[in-house]
């Protein structure tokens, strides 16, 4: 398997508003990934990264869900500041049952974690879901966060990955000197075939694969055709699509026993048998 490791790390996106398109690759990416949380059943679903923390599951049966970011971002910025007053955030969870703002809140606080999605701080086979939105596009080393998902997952546990797919416009447009300052440009662009080619060496089931969005994702969509622009090349060309993702399954093959192999009775010997009758001619003489 080629190295995925890269030795300069990109910069990395505090929030989908750092790009151009942001809040409409969100809202596409969003739309999918909520699809795809509805099939995921269990106690513990864990979002990686800050775009993933920005992805809205609320129609997700699991309840519990866990946004790890790291720490040059604004949630764990806003963490660090909610541990700081921690006497005063102790008085008022007495009371956030009453105050809905308050209370969602508590559970925003209660909910992230500040922390590297390569160092994941949960115990094997313990995080039923995951959600990587875009965050292998700007990892240094996507191998160690798939590594680490692994590790951590349970047995027939599900995992969702969007990225950014070089085989389109935004893919050629990465390379050529348009915008320059965009963190586009940082992006990794790994193909949904690396992604599936990695997760099936780590044991994963591919369950499904989205295309969506056809655009540079350099500029902002504004064109009042573009909706129909995007069910024509969804439906006839979805290889190009500026963003894909994929559902996958953790798949587990239990070990069985080996059983011991049965005593065989003894077949019948020619030989012994021509003996036993000599014998008893033998005796008859």
């Amino acid at each position: 398997m080629r190295t995925a490791f890269k030795a300069k790390p990109p910069r990395y996106p505090t929030s989908w508003d750092d790009f151009p398109a942001g809040e409409h690759i969100r809202g596409a990416v969003n739309t999918v990934c909520s699809d795809y949380a509805e099939r995921i059943f269990g106690y513990h679903f864990a979002k990686l990264g800050a775009l993933s923390a920005e992805i809205n599951l609320n129609t997700s049966p699991i309840r519990h869900h866990i946004n790890q970011v790291p720490f040059d971002n604004q949630f764990g910025r806003q963490l660090e500041g909610n541990a700081a007053s921690n006497n005063t955030s102790d008085n008022n969870v007495a009371t956030s049952h009453l105050q809905g703002e308050s209370r969602e809140l508590t559970t925003n606080r209660e909910n992230n974690v500040v922390g590297q999605s390569h160092s994941l701080p949960f115990s094997e086979n313990s995080i039923d879901g995951f959600l990587l939105a875009n965050e292998l596009d700007f990892a240094q080393d996507p191998h160690e966060i798939l590594r680490e998902v692994d590790r951590v997952i349970t047995q027939n546990g599900y995992v969702i990955i969007s990225g950014f797919n070089p085989l389109s416009l935004a893919g050629i447009a990465k390379f050529l000197p348009v915008k320059r300052g965009n963190i586009l440009h940082d992006a990794r662009f790994f193909t949904s075939y690396r992604i599936k080619d990695w997760l099936e060496l780590m044991g994963f089931e591919i369950v499904e694969q989205r295309q969506v969005l056809f655009s540079t994702l350099f500029f902002q969509q504004r064109w009042k055709g573009a909706a129909k622009l995007q069910h024509y090349l969804a439906s006839y060309f979805p290889w190009c699509s500026a963003v894909y993702v994929i559902l996958a399954k953790k798949r587990v093959i239990p070990m069985t026993a080996i059983k011991p192999k049965r005593n065989l009775k003894p077949r019948f010997s020619a030989v012994g048998a021509s003996v036993r009758t000599s014998t008893v001619n033998r005796t008859l003489r």
